[in-house]
């Protein structure tokens, strides 16, 4: 018996090395994973940086993935994307050449050592809940939190939507 489809909800963001490209060529990459498929991209947005200051602008999307991949394996995934993308782990929201972040998996909740599901951070960060909303308006969080009354405390701010 084939494990069924769940709706997984993609975190992109990268601000070194062309991150216009980098996040379009992991976008195009996610198509690629096996047992999942791309049913959804946001728009590219431009949003300042996150963490340590004198950083570049960001570049952001997200991405809405069907897979059958379990959530470790699917985050297995998008870590072996972000290598590719030859990610350099130094600095904690430091500068990076790509950031893949699995926001949601279904309506689960995970808390494993490895991963947190929701993203510990997604409901604080206008560039995750904008491209989401952009995305899928009427999403209801797993615990019960719609996405909208999550927007109307998460003011769009100096986020920019650059591209579709």
């Amino acid at each position: 018996m084939s494990k069924a489809q769940l709706r997984a909800w993609i975190g992109l963001g990268s601000n070194l090395e062309d991150p216009l490209a980098q996040v379009s060529t992991a976008l195009q990459e996610l198509r690629l994973l096996p047992d999942t498929t791309l049913a959804a991209r946001s728009s590219l947005y431009r949003s300042d940086p996150v963490g340590p200051p004198g950083q570049p602008d960001y570049i952001n999307a997200v991405a809405a993935l069907d897979t059958r991949l379990e959530p470790e394996a699917l985050l297995d995934a998008l870590q072996a994307i972000e290598q590719m993308h030859q990610r350099v782990r130094k600095i904690h929201w430091g500068p990076r050449t790509l950031d893949l972040d699995l926001l949601l998996y279904g309506d689960q909740v995970i808390s494993t050592p490895r991963l947190t599901v929701p993203h510990a951070y997604m409901t604080e960060r206008n560039f995750v809940l904008w491209p989401l909303a952009e995305l899928e308006p009427e999403l209801i969080l797993p615990d019960g939190r719609p996405l909208n009354t999550l927007l109307q405390h998460c003011p769009l701010g100096t986020l920019e939507k650059i591209s579709l």
